[in-house]
């Protein structure tokens, strides 16, 4: 009886309840900042009105809800490897971490490097579009909604995107803007290139701060979870 009481106190003593809690509340901030992160996202797809020339350009909106949702699950994995002391929970979670803080640093690297190079892709990716007479009905509805919304004409060149016909969404309503005659009227000289990269830099920097905001979680994710997966072992086999 008294060598069973034993082996139970040096049981529940093995594992560090401070750091046992403190995994629990670090997968709680970090769940709920994949929630953050879906949320941004899901609004970021939503603010681009299902339109096909900001869906070419910008296509890492869907990669920023997969990050989320993933996120969202290693959170609830890494909440329930805590909460139960499950060693094969908390390397399952460990591993995840690791692989994702890989790719968000890779990614910041290549973010911080590459605003150029994004930009030339950008640019690249809308030329395909042209001319825009030739492309389906629905692109150039989208095309021409973005046009009205952002107060320019054409993709890369201008108005000489469209040929000889400028459609009225091309129309300057707006005087303070740089305009141009084209078919006696008054068009918007600018092209939408620019609002498309200007609006790719503005979610690129909100993203690349909230992945920081992430990985910085991350290192003191890893170090709970190994320090809790190790205490568990030593634990386990000291009551084998």
């Amino acid at each position: 009886m008294k060598e069973n009481s034993l082996l139970f106190f040096r049981k529940k003593m093995a594992v560090n309840k401070c750091i046992k809690y403190s995994l629990f509340l670090f997968n709680l901030l970090f769940w709920i900042s994949g929630c953050i992160i879906l949320g941004v996202s899901i609004y970021l797809k939503v603010s681009k009105n299902g339109n096909v020339i900001m869906d070419e350009a910008v296509p890492f909106v869907d990669l920023l809800i997969a990050v989320g949702v993933i996120i969202m699950v290693l959170g609830f994995l890494g909440c329930c490897g805590a909460i139960k002391e499950n060693r094969c929970m908390l390397i399952l979670f460990f591993i995840g971490l690791l692989l994702i803080f890989i790719l968000l640093l890779i990614a910041g690297i290549l973010g911080a490097v590459g605003e150029k190079k994004s930009q030339v892709w950008v640019k690249e990716t809308l030329e395909k579009l042209l001319p825009l007479k030739d492309q389906k009905p629905e692109v150039q509805t989208d095309l021409q909604k973005l046009e009205v919304e952002a107060k320019c004409c054409g993709l890369i060149n201008g108005p000489s995107d469209w040929g000889s016909t400028v459609p009225s969404s091309c129309d300057c309503v707006d005087t303070a803007q740089a305009c141009q005659s084209a078919n006696g009227r008054q068009v918007y000289s600018t092209p939408c290139v620019k609002f498309v990269t200007s609006f790719m830099e503005k979610n690129a920097i909100i993203a690349l701060g909230i992945a920081f905001g992430i990985a910085v979680l991350m290192l003191f994710g890893m170090a709970f979870a190994m320090t809790l997966y190790c205490q568990i072992g030593k634990r386990d086999a000291n009551t084998a």
